[in-house]
């Protein structure tokens, strides 16, 4: 972006509230301006509008708005854009239809099949882009020589191909020319396999700008693209993007190459990111429930920002994620908006009206009310002050001022957690990194954000203001060229590799020659998406920091990156497993940036005050000093206190203009073990963070796919009874259950635990699920206590530990010895010694069992126990971290408290029901009855304590074990019960012992929900587990019945093994359809793409849509379940483990029951045989299985008119995104 012409450079970046201008004028000065981006009483288009006033203040000639402006002054326009975001948050993009192979019209609805929030009855999920589907008879599938089939033909990527059906190009012209005669101009195409045919060119957003300028716009991914180049699906954080690359042309130099965490807090949420020295990329997020695959800057979205509301429940400071938006926007907009994060600043008096416009209140013509912020406040304080002078530890009320400053230090700690969840995702230390701070909130909040990380070091630009249009300013032009590939990474293919890197790298040098870039301002760097055979962890890398050698392709030595990454990232290697190619990539860059004038001369002496005002930090108020930046220059030194150095800390302006903050210590303080509800909110923070990190380091040490990739674990914190603190992640048939293991080891070891030792377990009878959940407990011990002061444990599912069938989960068991190596009470670790020899003896038992085999798979069993015990090791490091802060006292007692306000919670709850219930003349007693498959009764009466707000879970009644195995230890009911609590609590509280304090549960021994010791017990887990959660919500009446069936299929042979489990329809409630086509309940797991289902495995996917009609009439409809059909390329086992094939889904008030299940088998010769429930049988190439997954139940009679259809719920503001979202989105889908 020079300047040699003397024409004007724009850098714009319009966001959702104020579009900000960056422009270099003729003879290199810089003008800045900040608008409204919505302003239609004086301006149509916020951009013209910007570039016009620059113009008309530059020329000192008056350029009315009704007239075009004159173009040949200006040489270029670069815009950053959230139309994209805003048409997935608003739905309101182009008219489109989707083409879909025949058999998938509802693909893009089911999609991973896992629902966003787990707790959340009504499963909202955000609509499809689509307004109709044509689905096209056409079928290309991966080519395995079978006999019959024809010749094949070879795919970009490699892979053979057989047509085994083209697209009748004729029949579909009429049915094209149908869409477009209903207005439709949009297509969508999803074929199966077609991402291996040549790809056609993307289509472009129809943008006019004159062909004079050069227009360009910024990507996801950090670059520029010309508007022809420019699309939708590149173009979601094109204004993110430029504060991204704005810091990294910044802070990083100026800070001589230390790595830097972007903080960018907004109006409704935060955006954290990371550079150090190259851009950190991921290839397939999420915005606004839409899911892209294409390159994008690891930007993470918080729900965190200054129009956070703030709320006071159960004892609890709670910030967000509700956001006040624009509009009303806080209540110091004068407009009636909730109390947020803002006016609480506002009444610290870190915000100052004065210096802000006066564009607030209805007419948008009044300063900031400080008024409307402290009366909105008060009303929170009130209830806080409430809770503490009525509440259980009765404590001396808060001032406004102590209540403002709780929230702002609860909504650091939020902030806080993605931040270490990025760094250290990747191996990173947070403490050693500089934040680069932007946008318009963060400057209140950055100094006490650094001190909580452990940085020294705050850098805020002299244009932080604007920092996303400055990175527009400063960035290159980018031209990407990408193409899948199937390839494996050996010495074989390295010329095939180069020759397609060479390929796409001439494709991007001829694009950006193309727009005028001499070659020598062009570079380019080549990439390979690179994983391990067998695993679907593929790492985009690079070779530009290792050069090629004599057995690595000529651009570079990929493999030694591709190491070098994963040992950092994951801790471990695996050298001998072979590596795929699955993508080849070449970046091409312009360089074409804008560089920054300097900075104004040195000052000596001290720097004008503008004026002081009293501002309030821990400890009170202070008198502070108020400088404006515009008159302070280089070496002028600001020691706290002021509105954006915090005490403790100083600030200095460098030679370029920007401040930096040198972070002190923070003054210690006394925080005692009495409750305070701003401490326990911040403890609540902490104790999680702890289960994150220790879940971080488990998933980056473990090698098995399960642990790895499908991330299905849980680790947790545990007070010194075993009572649980905090767990994460929150998957549901986990919920509580740990706790039963860590009380069970304690009450059987007694005295005989030690410094070093560490315990593996995984019995029902000792709180265990099912076998393959294998437990390892730590105790965490403190120097002078004589028993352990906390637990820590990791719960991971181990894909197999031997017993009768692959994967330790057999359909028809009937003993537990069948379902694999059993641990009661074993010493993984004894004195610090890993216990290999015996671990490996215990795990290779069962082979000793007629029919059973020992563990199939020792290398990975082992590997991942020692994961578990570095993740424990992590949580006792973090645990003494805590307690070395406050002490063990302090620590404890908030450990008690955290436990006491899941407790209030609950209780609130449960007395709100039976206040409901008395008032219209109901007991406060309520029951339920729902049965198996086999018949088997699982019955529920709880009896409401009013006065107590307790109640009695008392499953009397229920049938007693069964020969088979859906028998459910205790623990699974007890996690079951946690589940429908937490969802007919309706809110966020803390998962925790305390949820089962107000409530006893009975539940007879012997019967099918508390076993005898020797019972099997797998199917319980994943079926009966369904069960008890209908009968919970079906007494509460809170909603239908759910498909109440995990639909568990596993198919393998000597070479292969494949589990999956399918989603169907949940429950209809007061207010809401059932969502059709989703996992429910104590489920939530993905499904395995088509194409890699297909292309791993010996199986044909006919059909994956929705069973229309299945769910139960009523009022409000119960959701559909889904049709399911796989054809067998090879002789196989298949076996089935499912539920809800005889007794049908219940509905409720009148609502009609969700249709049963049917699995079915379609033998090649034509012979359909219906297989039952539960089975395992062989089946040969040509078979067809069918699985039709039950519905859900009606809500409401039938008869009844159907509310009108309301508006459906929107997203939030805030679309949460970023890595660290995409790994809670999978922790939480298994």
């Amino acid at each position: 972006m020079g300047n040699p012409e003397g024409r004007f450079h724009f850098a714009i970046d319009r966001g959702g509230t104020f579009t900000d201008v960056f422009a270099q004028c003729p003879g290199g000065h810089v003008r800045v301006l900040k608008l409204l981006s919505e302003d239609p009483a004086n301006y149509v288009d916020a951009p013209t509008e910007g570039i016009r006033r620059i113009l008309e203040q530059e020329g000192g000639v008056l350029l009315p708005r009704d007239r075009p402006l004159d173009t040949s002054r200006i040489a270029s326009i670069r815009m950053g854009t959230t139309v994209a975001t805003n048409a997935l948050l608003e739905r309101r993009g182009e008219r489109v239809a989707l083409l879909v192979t025949r058999g998938f019209r509802d693909l893009l609805h089911l999609g991973t099949q896992a629902r966003e929030d787990l707790f959340d009855l009504a499963v909202p999920m955000p609509e499809v882009l689509y307004e109709e589907v044509l689905e096209v008879d056409e079928r290309v599938v991966l080519y395995r020589g079978e006999p019959g089939t024809g010749t094949p033909v070879k795919g970009c990527t490699g892979d053979l191909l057989e047509v085994q059906q083209p697209v009748d190009l004729g029949g579909l012209r009429g049915k094209l020319e149908g869409l477009l005669s209903r207005g439709i101009r949009s297509l969508a195409v999803v074929f199966m396999h077609s991402y291996t045919p040549p790809a056609c060119p993307a289509p472009h957003c129809p943008l006019a700008c004159p062909q004079d300028v050069q227009v360009l716009f910024m990507r996801s991914d950090g670059g520029l693209a010309p508007m022809d180049s420019f699309s939708g699906s590149r173009a979601v954080l094109s204004g993110p993007a430029g504060g991204v690359v704005g810091y990294s042309a910044t802070t990083y130099r100026v800070e001589g190459g230390q790595p830097v965490i972007g903080f960018d807090m907004g109006g409704t949420s935060t955006d954290v990111s990371r550079y150090a020295g190259e851009f950190e990329h991921v290839f397939e997020a999420s915005t606004a429930g839409v899911t892209l695959q294409a390159p994008q800057l690891d930007i993470n979205t918080v729900a965190a920002g200054g129009g956070s509301r703030l709320f006071f429940r159960s004892g609890l400071f709670v910030v967000g994620p509700e956001s006040a938006g624009a509009h009303p926007g806080p209540a110091c907009y004068r407009k009636g908006g909730p109390v947020t994060v803002t006016d609480a600043n506002l009444v610290l008096g870190r915000l100052l009206p004065a210096s802000f416009p006066c564009i607030f209140g209805p007419g948008e013509d009044q300063p900031l009310s400080p008024e409307a912020s402290r009366k909105a406040l008060e009303a929170v304080a009130v209830e806080v002050n409430s809770f503490l002078t009525n509440g259980p530890c009765p404590a001396s009320p808060l001032s406004l001022e102590e209540v403002a400053m709780g929230f702002v230090r609860v909504a650091n700690e939020a902030m806080c957690r993605p931040i270490r969840a990025l760094t250290q995702a990747r191996g990173h230390d947070p403490s050693a990194h500089v934040l680069a701070c932007f946008g318009g909130a963060g400057g209140q909040h950055a100094c006490a954000i650094a001190r909580a990380l452990g940085m020294d070091t705050v850098h805020i630009h002299r244009h932080s203001g604007l920092l996303s249009a400055l990175g527009l300013a400063l960035a290159d032009v980018v031209h990407e060229a990408q193409e899948p590939c199937s390839l494996p990474y050996v010495p074989e293919t390295f010329v095939q590799l180069d020759q397609r890197l060479s390929r796409l790298e001439e494709q991007c040098v001829d694009a950006l020659r193309a727009q005028g870039f001499p070659r020598s301002q062009i570079s380019t760097e080549s990439f390979l998406h690179l994983r391990y055979q067998g695993t679907d962890c593929a790492l985009m890398v690079s070779a530009h920091q290792h050069p090629a050698t004599a057995r690595s392709p000529r651009a570079g030595d990929f493999g030694a990156a591709f190491v070098e990454r994963y040992m950092r990232e994951f801790g471990f290697i695996i050298p001998e497993r072979p590596v795929v190619v699955d993508d080849v990539r070449v970046r091409g860059t312009g360089r074409s940036g804008l560089r920054l004038e300097d900075a104004t001369k040195a000052q000596t002496g001290p720097p004008r005050v503008d004026k002081m005002t009293q501002c309030y930090f821990e400890g009170g108020y202070q008198e502070t000093p108020v400088y404006l930046l515009g008159e302070l220059g280089y070496g002028h030194k600001l020691q706290g206190v002021t509105i954006l150095v915090e005490p403790g800390c100083q600030a200095e302006v460098t030679e370029t203009g920007d401040i930096r903050i040198s972070v002190g210590a923070e003054a210690p303080s006394t925080v005692g073990a009495q409750l305070d509800p701003i401490q326990l909110s911040i403890f609540s923070h902490r104790f999680m963070s702890i289960a994150e990190q220790m879940g971080r380091i488990l998933q980056r040490t473990a090698i098995s796919t399960n642990i790895k990739e499908r991330l299905d674990f849980s680790c947790a914190l545990f007070g010194p009874d075993g009572g649980l603190v905090s767990n994460a992640p929150h998957i549901p048939v986990h919920l509580g259950a740990m706790q039963e293991t860590v009380q069970f080891q304690i009450q059987h070891l007694g005295a005989d635990l030690h410094p070093g030792d560490v315990l593996l377990s995984n019995h029902p009878s000792a709180g265990g699920s099912h076998l393959p959940d294998l437990t390892v407990i730590t105790p965490v011990f403190w120097p002078g206590q004589t028993r352990p002061v906390f637990y820590v444990a990791s719960r991971g599912h181990h894909a197999d530990i031997g017993g009768i069938t692959p994967g330790s989960m057999p359909p028809h068991s009937t003993t537990l010895q069948q379902e694999g190596a059993v641990f009661l009470s074993f010493k993984l670790v004894q004195g610090g010694v890993f216990q290999e020899e015996a671990v490996t003896e215990a795990l290779r038992a069962p082979g000793k069992i007629p029919g059973c085999s020992g563990t199939r798979n020792l290398h990975d069993n082992l590997s991942d126990l020692r994961a578990q015990v570095a993740a424990n090791q992590k949580g006792i490091q973090l645990v003494g971290e805590l307690i070395g802060q406050y002490s063990l006292d302090v620590v404890q007692a908030y450990m008690g408290h955290i436990q006491a306000n899941a407790e209030l919670a609950v209780r609130d709850m449960l007395r709100a029901f039976g206040t409901s219930r008395q008032a219209r003349g109901l007991p406060l007693e309520v029951s339920a009855e729902d049965h198996m498959d086999d018949g088997s009764p699982i019955r529920l009466r709880v009896q409401i304590n009013l006065s107590q707000g307790s109640a009695v879970f008392d499953f009397s009644g229920t049938g007693p074990e069964v020969f088979g195995n859906l028998n459910a230890p205790r623990a699974i009911t007890l996690s079951a019960l946690i589940y429908c609590l937490r969802c007919l609590v309706g809110r966020d509280i803390p998962l925790n012992q305390g949820c089962l304090a107000p409530v006893r549960v009975v539940i007879p021994r012997g019967s099918i929900l508390d076993p005898s010791p020797e019972a099997a017990v797998v199917g319980g887990n994943v079926l009966t587990s369904q069960r008890v959660v209908d009968v919970i919500l079906g007494a509460f009446g809170a909603c239908a019945a759910s498909q109440g069936c995990m639909n568990n299929v596993t198919l393998g042979n000597d070479h292969m093994g494949y589990y999956e489990t399918v989603a169907g329809g949940a429950g209809a409630g007061p207010g809401w359809h059932g969502r059709s086509g989703v996992h429910s309940h104590m489920t939530n797991t993905r499904i395995t793409d088509p194409e890699i289902l297909e292309s791993r495995y010996p199986v044909i996917l006919r059909r994956f849509e929705l069973r229309l009609g299945s769910g139960g009439r009523g009022r409000f409809r119960g959701g559909d379940g889904v049709v399911r059909e796989l054809l067998f390329r090879e002789e196989a086992l298949l076996s089935v483990l499912t539920e809800r094939r005889a007794f049908r889904p219940y509905g409720l008030r009148g609502g009609e029951p969700g249709a049963r299940g049917l699995n079915l088998l379609i033998r090649k010769d034509g012979r359909t045989v219906n297989l039952g429930g539960k089975t395992s049988v062989s089946v040969y190439p040509g078979d067809v299985f069918c699985l039709h997954t039950p519905g859900g139940g009606g809500y409401g009679d039938p008869e009844d008119p159907a509310p009108p259809p309301g508006s459906p719920p929107q997203p939030p503001a805030f679309p949460e995104r970023g890595s660290v979202y995409e790994y809670r989105r999978a922790q939480e889908a298994v």
